[in-house]
């Protein structure tokens, strides 16, 4: 199937080019994180998906620490790509001309072949009909180019463009005029007093402006090619299809440089183990619920603190990054840093250079603050992170290109949209919020991934490194919430059939009910009130202890039962030949029972096969016949002829017959046509020689033959003829109808002559092969004393 193999394979390689890359930990890591409704249909299989992406590490476009590189998509386009591509978007192979691809010191990977995923990326791209994959490279050329813009200071300290050469190869990329682009990238507007004034920028200011319409494009055309995937993934509607959810998010970072979307990351981790928490109490409180035990409070972290810290209204990290954002006047790091201080300097969990004691700021820099997250303390740097608003001439710019997809990512209406626009920060937390709402309304399942090592060595654990990892993963705090309930819980069956030997009373069988079988048990092993509970189906044990001490003596137990065995032995001997018998008569019984059961199973196997195969054939009845639907066909028309063979058409004038399907409408036709000479023949048959006499001699109706037998005529009958006229044998076309009492010769439905049969004197037939014959009536009117000679259509009358 298409979409089971290609499609996700296709949708994988696509993601992984343009939205992965190398880091320190991780050759192919994902820097984006990704929520995925899976669609399947009555079959298990995968039908259509929805992917949901959240914060593309933006930042990575532009820098990359040392050991880590861009985006995968930017090298394989230099290694892999055709040289007439190369040559259109002015490019060269070496990825050590480009700034943006340098500042990791690793453009080149003994361990990732960019040549030969190059040709998977295409090969995906063209299987899920991206026929605007061409336009996609030139976003990506036109990234590079701009990295490789230069700018000097002017007279006056203002950035002037040094590298025309790259503003020509941006201007034909992006289908903008040179001249406005390069001086989108060395002014800024300023809106005072609802006029708008443009400024010039300084060289710090233009980097920054350059970074940031470079990193707004490539972020831009990521979100574009994730709705350009989604349909290609599109939903079918059919209600009996169920969905699966998949959340892909990023974990919980800490690293030397830990920048704004490090902040966003472990926000969104923070919110995760909110959520995952909630979930686990509530999990718990319903299972206790359901089992009729009290429910007491669990004591745990509640990190609830941190998440208010950071997107609470009007005091939290983000509203005050927002403040600073789109205030009026030049808002800086510094600006950013100075009001958070003022703002939440009486935090628990937030601290700074200014607000730390002399022995913390010999560890915290002064651009610097640092929050303390349910796995440890972070330290953000606010520096590189300026706060520039994409509400620029760039985005003017931008909006006003030729470029297909450009058009498509920047989209004019943001520059007449007089709302206040939304930060980066708040569009992520509003997508977080959605997601949480998406993850409370699903049953969830959790899968942490823990990685052994960082060489990639099989049976090799990295102590150090995995405890890290089970820190930041927040599995603590789940163990913690979980022992802080009850340890261990079972059904009675379960329980009573393991530990029934440590209790006379319970051992070998329990007759009664599980329930009190386990209250004896756990009575005659003294089991204290504090130490477990008992539920409407199982039993809880708080403490593992109490646990660990009923399976040592179970082990005990075990011991003691060989030892009585071993003493037991003569007298197993006397029963050898008994056992050996009853053993034979047990194979026996178990041979035939299985025989019984490889019936019954070979039956149910038979009933599953003719099950699907009826239902793939109901699928396929409207097509022609084939393998798909021959079973169902065929079974239709048994069916049909079943049903016709039970509502058969009692006499001729039973005019009922069943409705055939599609398939058998003509042979339906031709079975009722012989079931109608069937009927007749069989009344015909039924006629005695007296009635045939009698038939023969009435003036309703006469005996004609058909085929072969006689027939009765009804008793109205018409034929077509031809009547000659007396005088000159003029050949008339005329209708004769018989009726009951009389002869009518008619011509267009207008009654040209009626002859009652009580005045009809005989009729003569010629003897030739020409069906002519004359009626004669007894009338004082010449002109009927001979009607005029006729003849007949048919070859019988």
């Amino acid at each position: 199937m298409l979409f089971e193999t290609d499609l996700f394979f296709s949708n994988h390689f696509s993601f992984q080019a343009f939205g992965n890359a190398k880091t320190l930990r991780n050759d192919n890591s994902s820097r984006f994180g990704k929520y995925m409704d899976v669609q399947f249909d009555y079959r298990g299989a995968p039908v259509g998906g929805h992917i949901l992406n959240y914060l593309l590490e933006k930042s990575r476009v532009v820098h990359q620490n040392h050991g880590e590189r861009n985006f995968h998509i930017f090298y394989q386009l230099l290694e892999g790509g055709e040289e007439d591509l190369l040559r259109r978007l002015g490019l060269e192979k070496s990825p050590q001309q480009y700034h943006y691809l340098v500042k990791g010191h690793c453009a080149r990977v003994s361990s990732i072949n960019d040549k030969n995923d190059w040709k998977i990326v295409r090969r995906a791209l063209s299987i899920i009909s991206f026929n605007d994959n061409e336009n996609v490279f030139v976003i990506v050329a036109s990234v590079l180019h701009l990295g490789n813009v230069q700018f000097a200071a002017d007279e006056q300290g203002n950035a002037q463009v040094t590298t025309e050469n790259q503003i020509k190869y941006l201007a034909r990329l992006l289908a903008v005029e040179g001249s406005v682009l390069r001086d989108a990238l060395i002014h800024k507007k300023i809106i005072a007093k609802g006029e708008e004034l443009i400024s010039p920028l300084n060289l710090e200011q233009a980097a920054y402006a350059r970074d940031a319409l470079a990193k707004a494009i490539y972020g831009r055309t990521f979100s574009w090619l994730v709705n350009k995937v989604n349909k290609s993934l599109a939903y079918k509607v059919n209600k009996s299809f169920v969905f699966l959810g998949l959340l892909d998010i990023y974990g919980f970072e800490v690293f030397q440089h830990n920048s704004f979307e490090q902040f966003c990351i472990n926000y969104c981790n923070e919110k995760l183990q909110q959520l995952f928490i909630e979930l686990t109490l509530k999990s718990e409180q319903e299972e206790y619920e359901s089992e009729g035990i009290a429910w007491e409070p669990v004591q745990y972290f509640n990190n609830k603190i941190i998440c208010d810290l950071v997107e609470e209204k009007f005091k939290g990290i983000i509203s005050i990054l927002d403040e600073e954002c789109l205030r009026p006047g030049d808002a800086t790091d510094t600006t950013f840093l100075e009001k958070l201080e003022e703002t939440v300097k009486n935090h628990p969990h937030f601290l700074t250079h200014k607000l730390a004691d002399q022995k913390t700021r010999k560890s915290l820099g002064r651009e610097e603050f640092r929050l303390l997250h349910y796995a440890g303390e972070v330290t953000y740097s606010v520096a590189g992170n300026v706060l520039v608003s994409e509400c620029c001439v760039s985005l003017q710019t931008m909006c006003n290109s030729e470029n297909p997809i450009i058009n498509q990512c920047f989209d004019r209406t943001e520059l007449t949209d007089k709302k206040r626009p939304e930060t980066a920060a708040t569009q992520f937390k509003n997508s977080l919020s959605k997601l949480m709402e998406i993850l409370m309304s699903k049953e969830p399942s959790y899968i942490r991934c823990i990685k052994p090592n960082d060489a990639k060595q099989a049976d090799r654990f990295d102590e150090v490194l995995i405890r890290h990892q089970v820190k930041y993963l927040g599995l603590m705090e789940n163990l913690r919430v979980r022992r802080a309930g009850f340890a261990y819980r079972r059904k009675y069956e379960v329980f009573l059939q393991r530990y029934k030997s440590l209790c006379p009373e319970t051992w070998p069988t329990w007759d009664g009910r599980p329930h009190d079988g386990v209250a004896v048990l756990v009575k005659h092993l003294g089991y204290k009130q504090e130490e477990y509970k008992m539920g409407r189906t199982k039993i809880f044990i708080r403490f593992p202890k109490t646990l660990f001490a009923t399976e040592d003596a179970l082990e005990v137990r075990k011991q003691s039962l060989g030892e009585s065995h071993t003493a037991a032995a003569s007298w197993t001997v006397c029963f050898v030949i008994f056992f050996f018998n009853c053993f034979q008569i047990a194979v026996s019984l178990s041979w035939w029972r299985g025989t019984l059961g490889r019936r019954k199973a070979a039956k149910r196997k038979w009933a599953v096969q003719t099950i699907r195969r009826f239902i793939k054939g109901f699928i396929y009845r409207n097509h022609p016949r084939c393998p798909e639907n021959e079973y169902f066909l065929d079974y239709i028309r048994f069916s049909f002829l079943m049903n016709l063979k039970r509502n058969l058409p009692k006499n001729v004038l039973d005019k009922s017959w069943p409705t055939p399907p599609p398939s058998l409408c003509e042979a339906s036709q031709l079975l009722r046509q012989l079931c109608m000479q069937n009927m007749v023949w069989t009344y015909c048959k039924r006629i005695s020689p007296e009635w045939k006499q009698q038939v023969s001699k009435s003036g309703f109706f006469k005996l004609s033959r058909l085929d072969g037998r006689q027939l009765p005529i009804r008793q109205n009958y018409a034929v077509p003829v031809i009547k000659y006229d007396r005088k000159g044998y003029k050949a008339r076309s005329r209708q004769l109808l018989l009726t009951q009492n009389a002869v009518i010769i008619v011509e267009d439905s207008k009654i040209k002559q009626r002859i009652d049969y009580a005045n009809l004197t005989g009729i003569s037939v010629s003897s030739l092969s020409d069906n002519l014959f004359v009626l004669h009536v007894h009338c004082e009117d010449n002109k009927q004393k001979v009607v005029g000679l006729i003849q007949h259509f048919s070859n019988h009358l």
